[in-house]
């Protein structure tokens, strides 16, 4: 008798063994995804408890192919004379820091950052990418700028990648005001690493906003380098006592930048791109800047020398009457806290509003497969990518969109095509108008934010640490009724992350 039962716990333990290594086996197998495949094809559809579009599949809730409008056919103005031309040729080159350290680099114009494209408020803009040799394919990004879906530059989901020899012609509205940036979405990960960045700033329609001095201050790191606008080394400038100064702060990494503004009072005048209502001067608070946001700082420059720094960092801008002065570097421990900075303001909704679709965005990590590959994964509302949910609007809708951080580190969710309004910060309502493309959100953190749904497409909502989203950290917002033709794999050669 034990030896029998000894035999039938053996067997037991053989059938589970095996039944593991099946169900490992079938995780891994569904996990892998095909050489070449569509956006709209996977992911868990998510209606935000509303109603389900017309035009969508019952059964596997998602849209047809060919069915309703393609993000091809949302452009900009095509037939109209463009105000602002430009042509960024993307190409491979050696670049010299301002130390005398040489990068390889990926560049725009041979240079990084890229050349800094200015335009004004109403200005029909042209951008033409030409791709000289960058063998992995190129595309520009207008980072928070509300372009048209078809101008989004997303490889694989609103066009093609720009492949070596060829170019890609980009025109849009600059409708908004403030300060953006652009940036190649294929292999971003990589590709933004090494270069393929720049300022794009969209001022008034006359004038300069802010006054006589503004100026871009884009923040990249390069082999390990940091370096403010290129240089690794701390710039000195001449600048005339009561100058009005406006310095927009751009961070191109994948971690959040402590900016300080020291040797003056200031203003944080805007935060990505939007201006902020009823700002009070600050002194002595750094500024946290999230990867891919912006922020401005004003003031009016005094007789004694001002000095902008970035965390530790050896690059910064020191400002003077004579130019020559180098103020020393200090961070204050103190930081600003956007939510608690500015005073109520005339919303277009609040927390109160009644919202078409509610959505939970849950970030997290567990075990499983990404691509046949094992380990610690991100999720989204527990799913490992492509399986992450995908919300579908309708357009018109009023959005409400509750993002908890319930794993580690902190991911800045950035929403392509539309700007958000924080409205609430684990309970806490925000004091004043608080709008964001892109938002840090910290560990155990939860924050609630709205925005308008009116601008159709298929959008990227992804974290901007672009290596997480390059491990899966990204999902897409989906307008009813609109599709992609476009194909992500190395059959297309399009791979947006």
């Amino acid at each position: 008798m034990p030896r029998i039962i000894t035999r039938s716990a053996v067997a037991l333990v053989c059938v589970l063994a095996l039944a593991g290594v099946g169900w490992i086996g079938k995780l891994w197998y569904d996990s892998r995804l095909p050489g070449t495949y569509n956006v709209m094809d996977f992911g868990t559809m998510d209606y935000g408890g509303g109603s389900i579009p017309a035009g969508v599949d019952g059964s596997s809730g998602h849209q047809g192919h060919g069915v309703g409008t393609s993000v091809a056919d949302l452009r900009g103005p095509q037939s109209e004379h463009p105000d602002a031309e430009f042509t960024l040729r993307a190409r491979e080159a050696r670049i010299r820091l301002a130390s005398g350290r040489s990068v390889d680099a990926l560049t725009f114009n041979g240079r990084s950052p890229g050349p800094e494209l200015r335009v004004r408020r109403g200005d029909l803009v042209q951008v033409t990418l030409a791709n000289e040799d960058i063998e992995s394919g190129v595309t520009i990004h207008w980072h928070g700028v509300d372009v048209p879906n078809a101008e989004d530059g997303v490889a694989g989901v609103t066009q093609d990648a720009v492949l070596p020899g060829k170019s890609y012609v980009y025109r849009f509205r600059a409708s908004q005001q403030g300060t953006f940036w652009y940036h190649t979405h294929q292999i971003s990960a990589r590709e933004v690493r090494r270069g393929l960045f720049g300022a794009f700033v969209i001022e008034p329609p006359v004038g300069i906003l802010g006054g006589e001095l503004d100026l871009a201050i884009v923040a990249h790191t390069f082999d390990g380098v940091p370096t403010i606008n290129g240089s690794d080394l701390l710039e000195r400038r001449a600048v005339a006592q009561a100058t009005p100064v406006r310095l927009r702060l751009v961070n191109t990494d994948n971690a959040p930048r402590r900016f300080a503004l020291t040797g003056t009072p200031f203003r944080v005048a805007a935060l990505d791109g939007t201006e902020l209502a009823r700002t009070l001067p600050l002194r002595n608070v750094s500024v946290d800047v999230p990867a891919g946001g912006r922020a401005d700082l004003v003031f009016e420059m005094p007789a004694t020398p001002v000095r902008l720094s970035a965390d530790n960092w050896a690059a910064g801008l020191a400002l003077s009457a004579d130019g020559k002065a180098t103020p020393p570097a200090s961070m204050p421990a103190e930081s600003l806290d956007p939510l608690k900075y500015g005073l109520p303001a005339p919303l277009p909704f609040a927390a109160s509003s009644q919202f078409d679709r509610r959505f939970e965005l849950r970030i997290d990590k567990k075990p499983g497969f990404l691509d046949g590959r094992p380990g610690m994964q991100w999720t989204l509302n527990g799913k490992i990518y492509p399986h992450v949910p995908v919300f579908h609007v309708e357009r018109g809708d009023l959005v409400r969109v509750t993002i908890a951080n319930d794993g580690n580190g902190t991911h800045p969710m950035h929403l392509h095509g539309h700007h958000m309004l924080v409205l609430s910060r684990n309970g806490v309502d925000a004091a004043g108008p608080w709008w964001v493309d892109t938002l840090d959100v910290d560990e155990g953190e939860e924050y609630v934010v709205g925005f308008r749904a009116e601008n159709p497409g298929v959008w990227m909502y992804h974290c901007h640490n672009l290596r997480h989203a390059a491990q899966g950290l990204t999902m897409h917002v989906a307008y009813a009724g609109v599709t992609t033709p476009f194909n992500i794999g190395d059959a297309h050669h399009n791979l947006p992350e």
